[in-house]
């Protein structure tokens, strides 16, 4: 079984493999392989890459999140952005746009807005030392729902010049020309995901039922405690840099699960190649379907994961 397990992770990186070198070798501009390594193309080979790199760490930041907010709230539903982090996020890093500064704190707004949000989240959820699902997932609804309109007024007194950069950001785009920030993004969003992993056998444990995992010596609060701070770091990384990119970190988990299995140990570092492989696949298409306009990848990722969603939904129906 663990060999078995292993085997199809292998297939996943040997895909992500794959699909990096083909994004790399294509885009809106067709350049063939033997000038695209040439000195005046350096500079979009450059681009391309670490694009690509972008791409995977938003995809597996994302699935990453999604699979582990599923599990400690025992909810096929759950992900980032229904439970209002990524709105946060997205409300701070809109400030941080429309203020003008600096694209070096965009992590660190962006950062504090899912922080702030999740506070929020939770304390509207809380019963007394027990934080009820139901309550924590409507009170992420009403508090995403909150930002959002927040992020829509925002707009519509903003400036011309920052009106447009700030709802191409709002639909998700990979456009990055920072290696700086990158860099900082990622620093901060792979040991994030890295602690995720952490716990996977707690995860295990709760997503079976709170009464089993606190049988096991579990303590719940403080697990759910550590995975909502996780969860809110990575998806403000991923948000200042990438914008709001929607059912990755829904989908992927789910699909996930259908292929690995339910151990968290297995469907974690699943989960984070599938979504690599994703949002390159996504990002790829953003920039080519309609060359040399390019589509916001939220665009994409809304059109090949609601029908997937759909699918899922219905299966999960017939066996119930």
């Amino acid at each position: 079984m663990e060999k078995h397990r292993a085997g199809k992770l292998l297939l996943l990186a040997f895909l992500l493999c794959i699909s990096a070198a083909f994004a790399v070798l294509n885009g809106p501009v067709h350049i063939p392989l033997n000038e695209l390594f040439l000195d005046e193309n350096r500079k979009i080979l450059s681009l391309r890459l670490l694009r690509v790199l972008l791409a995977a760490l938003t995809g597996s930041g994302l699935a990453v999140s999604g699979a582990a907010l599923q599990a400690i709230l025992r909810n096929p539903l759950a992900e980032p952005y229904l439970l209002g982090t990524s709105s946060g996020a997205g409300l701070g890093a809109v400030i941080a746009i429309i203020a003008g500064l600096s694209s070096i704190f965009l992590p660190a707004v962006s950062f504090l807005g899912a922080l702030v949000s999740m506070f929020f989240v939770y304390y509207l959820s809380k019963r007394g030392n027990r934080v009820p699902v139901e309550s924590f997932i409507l009170s992420g609804v009403i508090v995403s729902l909150l930002c959002s309109a927040v992020i829509a007024f925002l707009v519509s007194v903003s400036p011309d010049e920052a009106l447009h950069g700030v709802v191409w950001w709002l639909w998700g785009s990979l456009q990055m020309y920072d290696v700086k920030l990158f860099f900082i993004v990622a620093a901060l969003v792979t040991p994030a995901m890295a602690g995720v992993y952490v716990f996977s056998q707690d995860l295990n444990a709760v997503s079976i039922g709170e009464e089993d995992a606190l049988h096991l010596g579990i303590k719940i609060e403080k697990v759910k405690k550590v995975i909502f701070f996780l969860t809110s770091l990575i998806t403000a990384g991923l948000v200042c840099v990438s914008g709001v990119i929607g059912f990755t970190g829904l989908i992927l988990p789910h699909i996930t699960r259908l292929w690995v299995g339910p151990d968290h140990r297995t469907l974690l570092p699943a989960s984070c190649l599938l979504g690599a492989v994703f949002m390159i696949v996504c990002d790829l298409l953003s920039r080519t379907v309609y060359a040399p306009f390019e589509i916001p990848i939220g665009v994409i990722t809304a059109c090949l994961g609601a029908p997937v969603f759909v699918i899922l939904m219905r299966k999960r129906q017939r066996v119930t």
